[in-house]
């Protein structure tokens, strides 16, 4: 099964995400967000982030997900790789996201997102499927 794929939208970038289920939705979310930024193979899960998050309806939660995951890596120079939501309900989810911080000469920085926008936001479950999309400002 196919995870994200990358949207192209003029001067921004977009991602379309996947999922069986809202739990796989929001961790591919996270993983084709770390995606765009480096290179995910040269990243070790040796830090830990526990998150809980609020938001009302699925779009602001998405919303909340990814800004939360930005905040930890432009403020602790975070890169996650690996993902592990362990709840989703609305209005609240909750997640381990588990990377490293930034090493010179080990990570590139491939895309500067500056922030994730509500524009053409879209969670929605099609047929048994889950599929959400989203537009980050770069």
């Amino acid at each position: 099964m196919k995870r994200f794929r990358i949207l192209d939208h003029t001067a921004d970038i977009g991602l379309v995400i996947y999922g069986t289920d809202l739990k796989s939705l929001f961790e591919h979310a996270g993983e084709g967000f770390f995606h765009l930024i480096t290179d995910l193979r040269k990243v070790r899960p040796r830090v830990e982030k526990k998150m809980t998050l609020h938001g009302k309806g699925l779009e602001r939660l998405m919303v909340s997900w990814l800004t939360e995951l930005l905040y930890y890596h432009d403020v602790e120079n975070l890169l996650f790789r690996k993902f592990k939501v362990t709840s989703v309900r609305e209005g609240e989810l909750r997640a381990v996201a588990f990377g490293e911080h930034f090493r010179e000469g080990v990570h590139v920085i491939k895309t500067e997102v500056k922030a994730v926008t509500y524009h053409h936001i879209q969670v929605q479950k099609e047929n048994r499927m889950w599929r959400a999309q989203m537009i980050l400002d770069v």
